[in-house]
Order: C-alpha cells, then sequence, then structure tokens
C-alpha cells in the first residue's frame, strides 16, 4: 500500500525509481524500475542500492516479527552507510509518545492500539531502537499516524517530532497518498529531527 504510492509520487515529481521486492509487481511506468532482492542478503542489497541518492524501507510483517524486521532494517542501514545513502524508515506509530503522556509510548497505550496489534507497534519499536543504535548510517524513522488507509492525495498534512498528532476533529489519520507526500518532501528537503510523524491536514 505505501511502497507503491510513495514510488508512485516520486516518479511524478521527476525521480528515476528502483522498486525493490523479494517478488516485484510489474511497473507501467517507465521511470519504476522492479528489482528483485532478498532483503535479508547484505550484499544483494548493497549491491541494488549501488548508484541510488536515498533509500525508502518500508517492511511489515503479521504476525509480528520483530527479528526479521530488525534484521532487515539493520541490513539496509549497513549498505546503505557504506554507499553513503541517505535511508527513510517509515516505521510504525508504536514508537511513538502519546500525547498528553510523553512517557507512555503509543505501542503500550489501549487508546491507540487495540491488544491484537501490540506485538507489531512493539516490534516497530524495536525498529526505531535498531536505527538509532546504528552510528554510520543517515536516517530518519517517519513514524505514520495510528490510522493509515488508501484515501485521497490532498497534498497536506501536519508535520511533528516524537509524539501522536491528533487532527483538527481529534483524530490520528492520514491517506497513504498523503503520507507518500510527506515521505517525498522529507526527502528532498530534510528536517532536523531523526524521528518524525504526520497527520491529515483538513483545508
Amino acid at each position: 500500500m505505501v511502497g507503491a504510492r510513495v514510488a508512485g509520487e516520486a516518479s511524478a515529481r521527476g525521480h528515476r525509481v528502483l522498486a525493490l521486492s523479494r517478488k516485484p509487481p510489474a511497473s507501467d511506468d517507465p521511470e519504476v524500475t522492479p528489482v528483485a532482492v532478498d532483503a535479508t542478503d547484505p550484499y544483494a542489497v548493497q549491491e541494488a542500492l549501488t548508484g541510488s541518492d536515498a533509500v525508502v524501507l518500508t517492511v511489515r510483517t503479521f504476525p509480528a516479527d520483530p527479528e526479521f524486521l530488525v534484521g532487515v532494517t539493520r541490513t539496509v542501514l549497513d549498505a546503505a552507510a557504506r554507499l553513503g545513502v541517505r535511508v527513510l524508515v517509515i516505521g510504525g506509530a508504536g514508537a511513538l509518545r502519546s500525547p498528553g503522556d510523553r512517557e507512555l509510548p503509543v505501542a503500550e497505550n489501549p487508546a491507540y492500539v487495540p491488544d491484537e496489534y501490540r506485538a507489531v507497534a512493539l516490534a516497530g519499536v524495536a525498529q526505531l531502537h535498531a536505527c538509532q543504535a546504528h552510528t554510520g548510517a543517515d536516517w530518519v524513522y517517519l513514524s505514520p499516524p495510528a490510522v493509515l488507509e488508501p484515501g485521497e492525495r490532498t497534498g497536506r498534512y501536519r508535520r511533528g517530532s516524537d509524539t501522536l498528532l491528533l487532527d483538527a476533529d481529534g483524530e490520528c489519520r492520514i491517506s497513504a497518498e498523503d503520507l507518500a507526500v510527506a515521505v517525498l518532501d522529507e526527502l528532498e528537503r530534510p528536517g532536523p529531527d531523526r524521528h518524525i510523524t504526520v497527520v491529515r491536514q483538513r483545508p
């Protein structure tokens, strides 16, 4: 859901895109080149990323597999560090702090994460910790809102750092299309924060 929209947004802005996946889908966009790669193979990942200016990493596992998630993240960060390539990790909302209680991680807040998704949310926390522990890579971790789903591309959103944001309706959501806008904005005009989040913004 997210990767395809990020690739489309990047292509629309004039970027050439390598879409890396274990089984990459065919693309009719001449600016998007599907590439098959095993993300657990350090050599294959580095070879695939050679010549790139930036990497967007989006990996999800359900049921939760934190070992795989953290392993792939480290592999990509290692390769990017050797190549001098910036990495934007699209992680999980669970890694954010709760609004009104910065000591309570969203992953442990039932107001935002139901019990059945807690393991997935905690895997995202482990992924953020893997980024924070990596000393060589240039990375930014983008936590989407609690609700991320296909929708309209408005091009509007509000950006924050490490605390969950609520919109004017008191909701924490964004369309996958507007998340892709935020991803490309961050890559083209990097901000100062290593951990960021976004939320939809009404006109």
